[in-house]
């Protein structure tokens, strides 16, 4: 009875080397956007430059185009990184596609991204109520289920987007069920509040508005949950090294090459090169 009330981890290729493979499991490296340090987030050339680095896994955004093309970009409008005005949601994905974002290219599609690199594995976060069929759309078309991991502030959209995949999905918490999970890890109820909520993972920052959110009881107290700990954003060597030594299971981070060295340090690096 207590083994079902856990998230089951093998039902979750996403997961599985991503934490490593028995019986020395290795945290999940996450190149946040990409690497893109003189700018260019999201775009196929920052994915490239994670990649030479050795990354397997990425932490990407997405929206959809006004013709229900999904496409890879953080915000709702385009001002910071185009430096042109208005909604993603307004332009088409070619018009989108002939953007230069940060001088490194336009706007890409995910497809473009999943049919590029086979092997790699994204960390999605669902940015818009208008994504959400689209998105599905294509993993479900494209069978990418096993390597993709569903992600959203809301857990309202990240549910919608469950349901409406073919297959189990790994998923991490939204806000809401994130702050749930944080109040009933010390009470022992974090498995049963996450097999509700369809979550295998939680991604969460190491300290939100000076409240220390990661810790080593909490981190243990997940893991005995089968959950996983991610920790964002985690750019300075000495943090990564602070939470992997408390145990957490993967670390997203803008600074790729600072992370690929830390990981050099305690594993075989680079755990596989995608596409390759």
């Amino acid at each position: 009875m207590r083994r079902s009330a856990r998230p089951d981890p093998g039902h979750y290729p996403y997961l599985d080397s991503a934490a490593g493979t028995p019986p020395r499991p290795q945290p999940i490296a996450l190149s946040h956007r990409g690497f893109a340090p003189d700018g260019g987030e999201n775009t196929l050339a920052a994915f490239e430059r994670a990649v030479d680095l050795g990354f397997r896994y990425l932490e990407i955004d997405v929206h959809a185009s006004s013709d229900g093309v999904v496409v890879v970009f953080h915000d709702e409008v385009l001002d910071r990184v185009t430096g042109v005005r208005g909604p993603v949601a307004a332009r088409t994905a070619r018009e989108l596609g002939g953007l230069s974002v940060g001088g490194r290219g336009g706007i890409p599609t995910l497809e473009a991204v999943l049919l590029r690199w086979p092997e790699l594995r994204l960390n999605i976060d669902v940015k818009s109520d208008a994504c959400v069929r689209p998105f599905a759309d294509l993993i479900n078309r494209h069978a990418a289920h096993d390597r993709v991991l569903v992600a959203s502030f809301s857990d309202r959209r990240r549910l919608a987007v469950l349901r409406l995949l073919d297959r189990p999905t790994a998923s991490s918490a939204g806000m809401a069920v994130n702050t749930l999970l944080k109040l009933a890890a010390p009470l022992g109820l974090a498995g049963p509040l996450a097999r509700a909520a369809r979550v295998q993972a939680l991604q969460v920052p190491e300290t939100y508005r000076g409240v220390r959110v990661v810790t080593r009881g909490f981190v243990r107290r997940c893991a005995a949950a089968g959950l996983q700990v991610h920790v964002w954003t985690v750019n300075e060597r000495a943090g990564m090294d602070r939470l992997l030594d408390l145990g957490v299971h993967g670390i997203v981070s803008d600074a790729a090459d600072v992370l690929a060295e830390c990981m050099a340090g305690r594993s075989t690096w680079p755990p596989g090169r995608p596409g390759s």
